[in-house]
């Protein structure tokens, strides 16, 4: 029993990793420089990363949810 905790929690906390870099990669594609006030570099950054970690956290708990729900189809027959 202790050992499927340890194996969600793994998975969990890769899935958020892998989902957090891909979202990173992905908003580094934008250019959002005339979003921010001349010389605001950093908190541009600040927002560019907690925006990172909220995207790729909502997508990865909407990917182990979806994984979460599919083994769950196995009792419905």
């Amino acid at each position: 029993m202790e050992e499927f905790f340890v194996q969600d929690a793994l998975t969990s906390m890769t899935s958020h990793l892998i989902f957090i870099v891909i979202t990173w990669y992905a908003l580094q594609a934008l250019n959002l420089d005339g979003l921010f006030r001349k010389g605001k570099v950093f908190e541009a950054r600040i927002l560019m990363i907690f925006l990172t970690i909220a995207l790729g956290a909502t997508v990865s708990r909407f990917f182990l949810d979806f994984l979460s729900w599919s083994n769950s189809l196995i009792y419905l027959f």
